[in-house]
């Protein structure tokens, strides 16, 4: 099971909510279930409107979902990605710091997920 804690400015406190084990939601779906305000517009990672942050409460249990490539563009596009950090992803399964809500599964893993409350992370 994985424990996902979202926090932003535009939320009044953090919440903490339960991912089941075996479940294929992404963070976005996740955060709709629980009424937490993450922006969106297309739900497909085609705008980065859902723009997270991901930090893992226990750094040795990373594990590296696979970034889609509509995900590596336009976090690239966003200035959120390098080509290093794809390869630590893909050949060393050291998963990015930023991803698209839209795209991101919570596995077997602890993580907290910060967003800004704007669209593509804006302040």
């Amino acid at each position: 099971m994985a424990i996902i804690t979202f926090t932003s400015p535009q939320m009044h406190k953090d919440k903490t909510v339960y991912g089941v084990a075996g479940d294929t939601k992404t963070i976005l779906a996740l955060a709709e279930d629980n009424r937490i305000p993450i922006p969106f517009d297309c739900r497909d990672g085609n705008c980065g409107s859902c723009l997270i942050e991901v930090s893992y409460d226990n750094p040795a249990d990373k594990k590296a979902i696979m970034l889609t490539e509509k995900e590596k563009q336009k976090l690239k596009e966003l200035g959120k990605l390098t080509q290093q950090e794809i390869d630590d992803a893909e050949v060393r399964d050291m998963p990015p710091r930023y991803r698209l809500a839209c795209q991101f599964i919570a596995r077997d893993e602890d993580v907290t997920v910060s967003f800004s409350g704007m669209p593509g992370g804006s302040d």
